[in-house]
Formats: C-alpha cells, structure tokens, sequence
C-alpha cells in the first residue's frame, strides 16, 4: 500500500479473548489506536479494522478489534499491516520531529563522514531507537537523541550520527 503509512503490524495473539500484540511503528499509539479507531490493513482483505480497546500490558501494546472474539480469529490477522492515509498525519511545525517513513531509507555517516549504512527501521520500545542496516555487519542501534544524531537532513537524504566510543562496535 505505497499511498498508505504503516503505524503498526499486528503479532500473535493474546489469551483467547481475541487480543492482539502489536509492533507499533508510530510515534503516537494512544492516538492512533484510541477505542473507535478504524484502521485499514494490508492486505486490505483484512480490514478495515475498528480498535474496540488498547492497553499496554508489559511494555507491549495489546489491541481488540471489534468482531475479533477469540484466539482463532486473533491469529487469521497475525502478520497484518495496519496503516492509515498520509493525510490523517498532522504535519508538525517542530523541525526536531520526523515521522517513521521520513527516517526509514535515509543513509547514515558518521560526523567525520564515514558510511555506516541505512535506517532499516525505527522502534519504539521505551526509547526511539534507529536501526542501522550495514552490509556485511550486524545492524547497529542507535537512540534517536540529538546527542548522538544531531543532524537530520531528510531532503538531502542522510542522517548524522555522533557515536560514543563502542556505540557501532560489533557485538560478541
């Protein structure tokens, strides 16, 4: 769905009332999985859905769905993109803030200028973390703090990143 943006992809199922995990991919999930929500999916076969209620549970996002009452039903959606049209995004006048999809593809260099690699992703999981994709090497997690990535240049199609020491290191 290139015209839709993806807020979250729905994971296995919990308990056997119908609630499901979420991998969130949206820096607002109270908003975007408010109770009445109706989100559309990919494939869109699925949907739309209509979110009946959210919590977090574990650090983790558990949504039902109207008309999603048990773990069967729950997991026929497992692996379902969740997604919404760009124009339900508010555009921000925070130049500091960035939605997923303008992070995601963007080349990553080192503020001596070396390539690291590309943002695969962005997870929100307590802190935003970038995930860097380098050929070859283990992908590298990078908090998305100004400290270590001070400059953001979307039109120019790279991000900045200032490591500390051990940050890019490849792990054990």
């Amino acid at each position: 769905m290139p015209d839709h943006l993806v807020i979250g992809r729905v994971g296995r199922p919990h308990g056997i009332r119908g609630e499901l995990t979420i991998d969130v991919r949206t820096d607002d999930p109270d908003l975007r999985f408010a109770p009445g929500t109706e989100l559309a999916t990919d494939p869109a076969s699925s949907g739309p859905l209509t979110v009946q209620h959210a919590r977090w549970h574990s650090g983790r996002l558990l949504v039902r769905f109207d008309g999603v009452d048990d773990r069967g039903q729950a997991e026929e959606l497992r692996g379902t993109w969740l997604v919404v049209d760009p124009a339900d995004i508010l555009v921000t006048d925070d130049p500091d803030s960035y939605h997923d999809q303008q992070l995601v593809g963007l080349r990553a260099v080192t503020v001596a200028g070396e390539e690291i690699g590309t943002v695969a992703e962005v997870r929100h999981t307590g802190q935003d973390l970038l995930i860097i994709s380098r050929p070859g090497r283990d992908e590298a997690l990078v908090p998305f703090v100004a400290a270590l990535v001070p400059e953001v240049d979307v039109p120019g199609g790279r991000l900045v990143i200032d490591p500390p020491e051990g940050l890019l290191d490849e792990s054990p």
